[in-house]
């Protein structure tokens, strides 16, 4: 025993994972019982499938591991509903049982491993094509097994919950939380990636800005909900007539930016720049659903523009593309006062 628990305390000690806990708990379990075959399950309550996550198999009963079968007449069923954790006997006790037929099953020994709220996890179990009796000791590592797997499980259930809440917390930050889009800082850290790209494939870089026009009045005469879904419709058309790779990001109020990459350098940016700028403010025109009323927009204020990788860097892109709009804005004001 006492060599059982050093080498149980080294398993223990250095395991990372499941499954490098498991492996050296079934063999501990093979040779503390004497049995042929040792493994791990899981258990699909809903789905009704138990599945053999891992096993050992030293003679020649095999237990294969991703094993799936029904749950509804396993044996480890059987087991718990009947609080009979072990038997030599299986021919006579589950006669009925086709699988243990097929398999020759004499012996067979299952506890049920358990989630951290109580749930079935899934069974630890050991089985023979021979008759082994069940020592208290085997019965006594069975149960600490069991338990042990069953923290680590819980353990490795906890990092995955705070992965997962680690990772909604990183796009929430990135996150603009009205429509969804990029927000500025998410922005500034695509631009940078986008820039080193342009760099790499010798590209223009386009960084379109936008300014919906009006917006202040929309929210002064509908209020701020309306305001808001404006906001949100006016995001998805502008989503829709993006190019592929193009990236649109919410960089504060009623203001957008759109970048992604131009034409090689060694054409003229120009046309395309202007395509662009076209069809984002075509994106703004229209009839808009805000809530319990529609409003006509005339089309938000675009200015796009080229820029060489080489020499703009991420400030520069977002001056660029503001002064661009600014030059549409001041036309579009100038036309409406003639």
């Amino acid at each position: 025993m006492d060599a059982l628990l050093a080498k149980l305390s080294d398993a223990v000690t250095s395991a990372q994972t499941l499954e490098e806990l498991t492996r050296p708990l079934l063999q501990m379990l093979e040779a503390v019982t004497g049995l042929e075959s040792t493994y791990l399950t899981t258990v699909d309550l809903e789905g009704g499938q138990q599945h053999v996550l891992f096993a050992r198999n030293s003679r020649e009963l095999q237990i294969p591991e991703g094993l799936v079968v029904p749950w509804g007449d396993t044996l480890c069923k059987r087991a718990m509903e009947e609080g009979r954790p072990y038997t030599d006997d299986v021919p006579h006790v589950w006669a009925d049982s086709e699988p243990a037929r097929q398999l020759g099953l004499q012996t067979y020994v299952s506890t049920p491993v358990h989630t951290e709220d109580g749930g079935l996890y899934g069974t630890l179990c050991a089985a023979s094509s021979e008759r082994r009796p069940m020592t208290a000791e085997a019965g006594q590592a069975l149960k600490l097994f069991a338990s042990l797997i069953e923290r680590q499980v819980a353990r490795e259930r906890l990092v995955d919950k705070l992965r997962q809440a680690n990772a909604e917390l990183r796009t929430q930050a990135l996150t603009d939380a009205l429509t969804g889009l990029p927000n500025r800082r998410a922005l500034l850290q695509e631009l940078a990636r986008l820039i080193a790209l342009a760099q790499r494939t010798g590209s223009w870089l386009l960084a379109g800005a936008i300014d919906l026009d009006g917006f202040k009045q929309v929210n002064d005469t509908h209020g701020h909900d309306a305001g808001d879904q404006f906001l949100c419709g006016i995001a998805a058309q502008l989503l829709a007539s993006l190019r592929g790779g193009d990236v649109l990001a919410r960089s504060g109020g009623d203001e957008f930016v759109v970048i992604g990459l131009g034409p090689s350098l060694s054409e003229d940016c120009s046309a395309v720049a202007e395509l662009l700028q076209q069809r984002l403010m075509t994106a703004t025109v229209g009839r808009h659903q805000a809530g319990q009323v529609t409003v006509d927009y005339a089309g938000a204020s675009v200015g796009v523009a080229c820029l060489d990788p080489q020499r703009a860097g991420v400030e520069d892109a977002l001056r660029e593309s503001d002064a661009a709009m600014y030059r549409v804005k001041l036309a579009r004001r100038r036309a409406a006062s003639h």
